[in-house]
């Protein structure tokens, strides 16, 4: 990140705004008609709010950049919000970090400060890749032990000699809205106090976006990882969505604190 590159971020930023609430995910029964329920993972920890959003077996490897805004220090409630879908199951639809019990009004894409923010389209997003089926929050701090236990392991497969039976366990000790493999985890780094929240991604590899919500007062309330666009998914008219501003930006009353 440069200072060009922070020019640029203050032209688009108002371009990388959610058009979706992702809070309403976790205070709303149905959605779309899709009824919707809330699940607790425990904390995550972030002793220096340098977060990072990657899938943990793939792209979570030391020199990992976090995102330039940082968070609140400590340690955040993790909670998944769970569409219940007729054709597809219980789907993991948004995960959240809860900074504040603050309403957010503005959610703006999370970004590193290395993504090229040129030519940037009404609909263009830059999000986290997942190849593993799996997605992951932690801190720039807890990375490198992170990475320096997996590589101590020196397995074939991290996930089939070591995470395999942690998902599983997690399945018996909590199987409400998991599957008999287990779909989320919060691991606790082995000698080490640092809790890295790991889940299935919604609808399994891809690319989903991840936001800062904001407050009133500017202030940073949560962060959200948005995998599932209800709106989008059971919309009946997308000509409506068309007509709509996409990146409605701040509103009048809201300060944002660089």
């Amino acid at each position: 990140m440069n200072e060009n590159w922070m020019q640029k971020w203050e032209e688009v930023k108002d371009q990388l705004v959610s058009p979706v609430d992702i809070e309403s995910y976790f205070t709303s029964d149905e959605i779309m008609e899709q009824k919707m329920e809330v699940m607790d993972i425990g904390n995550v920890s972030l002793p220096s709010g340098k977060v990072i959003v990657r899938d943990p077996l793939v792209y979570l490897r030391m020199g990992e950049k976090p995102y330039f805004m940082e968070t609140p220090k400590g340690d955040f409630p993790v909670k998944i919000a769970i569409v219940h879908l007729e054709d597809w199951g219980s789907r993991y639809a948004a995960v959240k970090v809860e900074f504040t019990q603050e309403k957010p009004v503005l959610y703006r894409e999370a970004l590193t400060g290395d993504e090229d923010l040129e030519d940037l389209g009404p609909d263009d997003f830059f999000g986290f890749i997942v190849d593993a089926g799996l997605g992951c929050i932690a801190d720039a701090e807890a990375v490198p032990f992170i990475d320096q236990f997996i590589s101590a392991l020196n397995v074939e497969n991290i996930y089939d000699d070591y995470f395999a039976e942690l998902f599983a366990k997690s399945y018996r000790d909590n199987p409400a809205n998991q599957r008999e493999l287990g779909d989320w985890i919060n691991w606790t780094v082995p000698g080490t106090d640092y809790q890295v929240p790991m889940f299935a991604s919604g609808l399994g590899d891809g690319m989903y976006p991840v936001y800062f919500g904001y407050d009133v007062q500017g202030n940073i309330c949560g962060l959200y990882i948005h995998f599932i666009d209800l709106e989008l998914e059971f919309s009946e008219d997308d000509d409506e969505d068309e007509d709509e501003d996409e990146n409605p930006g701040p509103p009048d009353n809201f300060i944002f604190l660089k």
